[in-house]
C-alpha cells in the first residue's frame, strides 16, 4: 500500500525537529558547563595569585630588609599563604578540564596532526574521523566509569584532605557531573560522525562538522 506524501513528509519533519532539539539542549549544556569552567579556572588563578603575594609578604616580613617593628607588625597582620590552596587548586584543575571537555568535543577542538590525511579524499577523512570519534568517546565513558567508581570508594572510607580536611568524594562528584555531560556530548558526536561519513548529512554544529 502506498502510503501518503503528506505522513512521509510529517515523519521526517518530527525526525529532524528531534534532533534539532537534541543538538541545542547538548549544545547548551556543553557551553554552560564551559562557562562553569571558565569561572572556576579564573577564581583559581586569583586563589594563586593571593596565595603567592601572601607568602611573598610573609617571607619579606621574616627577612633582614625590614626593621624588627615593621617586620613584626607586617607578619602581625596575617598575611601568608591561603590555607590548603593546593588542594583547591588540584580539586578545581580537575573540574575544569572536565568542563571543558563537552565543548571541544562538540567542535573538534582537539589537536589533530593530518600531514598524511590532507593528502587523502573527504570521504576517507570523514571515516577516519568517525572511527576516532569513537575511540574518543569509549575512552571518555571509561573516564567517567572510573570516576563513578572513584567517588564510591571515597564516599565509603570518609577520606578528607590533609589541610581543609573537607570529603575527598567532592571533588571526584564534581569532576563526575562534568565527565557524565562530557560522556553524553561525546555519543551525540559519535553517531554525528558515523552518520555523516555513511549518507553525507550532518547533526553536529557548522564548525564541527566542517573541521575536516
Amino acid at each position: 500500500m502506498a502510503r501518503c506524501p503528506g505522513i512521509v513528509s510529517g515523519q521526517r519533519s518530527i525526525r529532524a525537529g528531534g534532533i534539532s532539539g537534541m543538538k541545542t539542549a547538548i549544545e547548551r549544556l556543553a557551553r554552560i558547563m564551559a562557562v562553569l569552567g571558565g569561572v572556576v579556572l579564573t577564581l583559581l588563578v586569583i586563589l594563586t595569585c593571593v596565595s603567592v603575594l601572601g607568602r611573598g609578604l610573609n617571607t619579606f616580613g621574616h627577612s633582614d630588609l625590614v626593621t624588627d617593628g615593621f617586620g613584626a607588625w607586617l607578619i602581625g597582620t596575617g598575611v601568608g599563604p591561603v590555607t590548603g590552596d593546593f588542594e583547591l587548586v588540584e580539586a578545581g584543575i580537575a573540574f575544569a578540564i572536565f568542563a571543558f571537555l563537552p565543548i571541544c568535543q562538540l567542535y573538534s577542538g582537539h589537536a589533530t596532526v593530518d600531514i598524511f590525511t590532507s593528502a587523502m579524499s573527504e570521504r576517507v577523512n570523514r571515516w577516519l574521523q568517525a572511527f576516532w570519534e569513537v575511540v574518543l568517546t569509549l575512552v571518555i565513558l571509561l573516564i567517567t566509569w572510573r570516576l563513578s567508581a572513584g567517588m564510591m570508594d571515597k564516599i565509603n572510607n570518609g577520606e578528607t584532605t590533609f589541610l581543609l580536611q573537607f570529603p575527598i568524594w567532592w571533588a571526584y562528584a564534581a569532576s563526575f557531573v562534568a565527565a557524565l555531560v562530557a560522556s553524553v556530548t561525546a555519543i551525540f558526536c559519535a553517531i554525528g560522525r558515523v552518520t555523516l561519513a555513511a549518507t553525507g548529512r550532518s547533526i553536529l554544529p557548522a564548525s564541527g562538522s566542517d573541521a575536516l
